[in-house]
């Protein structure tokens, strides 16, 4: 049997991660946001939110890319296509968890449609989506 087939709707896998400091810098010098938000403490305190620097929405949604890429489908899985909804702020500190759930298999075509999200230490739902895939190899 392959990976693939072994694949069933309704199974799931995850990924937590506590996002530090080394994790927003590393972002900010990668991405070259470097939005007062994300890197100055007064002036995200005096935003909308007030609690402090807000770490990327994209880099907690590449967490999504890692359960994709190493858990479910896992190694040799494409992004299709992805949607995304960010819920609420993720802040320095804050530990997320990212979790992928098969709900459609495409045979013909070795695609996999997947909800996506990731919730906060406290339960809150911080982003939601939907992604399409492509197993290319087991």
């Amino acid at each position: 049997m392959s990976v693939f087939e072994d694949i069933k709707i309704g199974d799931s896998a995850s990924f937590t991660k506590t996002v530090g400091e080394t994790d927003l810098y590393l972002f900010c010098g990668i991405s070259g946001d470097f939005n007062p938000l994300h890197i100055n403490q007064i002036y995200a305190t005096k935003a909308k939110f007030g609690k402090g620097r807000l770490v990327h929405g994209l880099l907690v949604a590449s967490f999504i890319s890692n359960v994709l890429g190493t858990k479910l489908p896992g190694p040799g899985t494409v992004y299709i296509s992805q949607n995304l909804r960010f819920m609420a702020p993720v802040y320095v500190g804050d530990t997320v968890q990212t979790v992928v759930e098969v709900m459609e298999k495409i045979e013909e075509k070795r695609h996999f449609v997947l909800r996506t999200y990731c919730v906060n230490q406290e339960g809150v739902r911080v982003i939601d989506g939907e992604a399409k895939v492509l197993l290319l190899q087991d």
